[in-house]
């Protein structure tokens, strides 16, 4: 199996579809035909175990990446996954083996590993507080804070400003 999204892509995607809308946390795959939907446009069948072990993946990959669980919490997830070898065309192929229900899981937590050992330290939580997504920073600098600068950056910009001007007024 084969998604029709790059992984990195998938993988913020998933960790992502829990945004704070109008000050509350909502969740995008809560909705079983919007959830099924979802999925199958990252390659799903979106049946009920692969939404089950797709929010299960997202919700120990969040905590991960928050620093608030050790990566082994991601264990359970590839627990009986195998990378099967064959010989054809004068090359070796390696296919993943793992039931279809949870195929999207896997994938997530493979497409974590691959960017956290190429990559480490480049995805990251919103430094907002008062968001709940991530982003994968591609800069040089490695500097990005916000999930998009247009939103949080702004904001978080303009509470700074706020707070120096009250301290200047206070002093």
């Amino acid at each position: 199996m084969t998604g029709t999204v790059p992984d990195e892509e998938y993988l913020l995607a998933l960790l992502n579809s829990t945004p704070v809308v109008a000050g509350q946390q909502t969740d995008v795959l809560a909705d079983p035909a919007r959830a099924s939907g979802w999925v199958a446009g990252y390659g799903g069948e979106g049946s009920e175990e692969e939404l089950r072990q797709v929010k299960s993946v997202r919700a120990a990959l969040q905590a991960v990446v928050r620093g608030e669980q050790a990566m082994d919490v991601l264990s359970p997830a590839l627990a009986g996954v195998a990378s099967v070898p064959a010989v054809a065309g004068g090359q070796i192929t390696w296919t993943l083996s793992v039931p279809p229900e949870r195929w999207l899981a896997v994938r997530a937590v493979l497409a974590w590993g691959t960017l956290n050992q190429l990559s480490p330290g480049r995805l990251r939580p919103c430094a907002n507080d008062e968001c709940r997504l991530f982003l994968i920073d591609h800069s040089n600098a490695n500097g990005a804070r916000w999930c998009s600068m247009a939103g949080c950056g702004n904001r978080m910009k303009a509470r700074r400003h706020y707070q120096r001007g009250r301290s200047a007024d206070a002093g």
